[in-house]
């Protein structure tokens, strides 16, 4: 990835602007559950909430780096409610003053061995790092700095293995863990209007 151009505090507001300028691609498929994630920026400086999903067995995303979020419920109006809820629930960060600044591109497992789901990513903005209180579901959860996922090398491959597969997938090496899969292809297209 290079993203690296147009760093500084404006990043934010350049990714906010892009938002406003582009329609989503959605995916409408009823053979998959929906799900929604919260992609939580916030200025000076330039950061976005990432977690650590907590190792629980069963779970296909179990210990992995991610946003916030999960399934729709049926007490959600809308995929948006859902993100609000999910993150509410696993983070305690209140969203729902929070400026939307749009929706990234749906996004769904490229892996057939995962549950059949669609996500539909919402970028929200809040004035200041929001004070996190991680649920049960989370082990982890921190706000990065941008400029840290935009250093030379911490976007790079690493080595996945899958049913006795070896494979490079592209992924942000951070201290707290690598996130990639999904995450990574909403965060990649995300920095990059960011740029």
């Amino acid at each position: 990835m290079n993203a690296r151009g147009g760093a500084g505090p404006d990043r934010v507001a350049r990714i906010a602007g892009a938002l406003r300028t582009r329609a989503p691609a959605t995916v409408e498929d009823p053979a998959r559950r929906l799900a929604a994630v919260a992609v939580i920026l916030v200025p000076d400086p330039d950061a976005v909430l990432l977690i650590r999903r907590a190792d629980r067995e069963g779970d296909r995303w179990s210990g992995q780096m991610a946003f916030p979020g999960g399934r729709w419920g049926p007490e959600d109006p809308d995929l948006l409610a859902t993100a609000i809820r999910e993150t509410m629930e696993e983070v305690g960060v209140d969203l729902s003053a929070a400026r939307l600044l749009g929706q990234c591109d749906d996004s769904a497992p490229r892996s057939q061995a995962l549950p059949p789901v669609i996500v539909r990513p919402f970028v929200f903005q809040l004035g200041s790092r929001a004070a996190i209180v991680p649920n049960h579901e989370v082990a982890g959860a921190e706000w990065t700095a941008i400029d840290q996922l935009l250093q030379p090398g911490v976007y790079r491959p690493f080595e996945f293995e899958a049913q006795g597969i070896k494979m490079l997938l592209p992924g942000y090496h951070l201290p707290q863990g690598v996130v990639w899969g999904m995450t990574e292809r909403i965060l990649t297209p995300l920095l990059l209007l960011g740029s």
